[in-house]
């Protein structure tokens, strides 16, 4: 469990910071937004779900009103990239996004089927 949360925490963590550290290649690849600040909101949640990983990585523990979270926020991702790029609203380079999300979701399943009596 512990390596399935280090890399979904880095992940997370990685994909949050880089709006607030270099928007402009971030739109370069995600193609223009009309709210900047949505942007931004999006990423610090994003950022602080990454925390609660590392957290959990680091004690190597996780309450099960954490894994609520992590779970919700990897579905909430792959709907959103899903219906969204393929409806032309966004960029289909988060359909890139969403098979990551999908590959942590299936890793929880296996991790959870396995491991259940870990989680407190």
């Amino acid at each position: 469990m512990r390596p399935l949360l280090y890399i979904q925490g880095c992940y997370f963590l990685i994909t949050g910071v880089w709006p607030f550290l270099h928007l402009e290649s971030f739109l370069a690849v995600t193609g223009d937004k009309y709210d900047i600040w949505l942007v931004k909101m999006v990423a610090a949640l994003t950022i602080s779900v990454s925390g609660l990983l590392l957290i959990a990585a680091y004690r190597n523990k996780i309450h099960i009103e954490s894994l609520f979270l992590i779970l919700g926020a990897s579905v909430s991702y792959l709907l959103i990239d899903v219906v969204y790029a393929f409806r032309n609203r966004i960029s289909n380079i988060y359909l890139a996004d969403a098979a990551v999300e999908l590959l942590f979701l299936a890793a929880w399943a296996v991790i959870l089927l396995k491991n259940h009596k870990q989680i407190d």
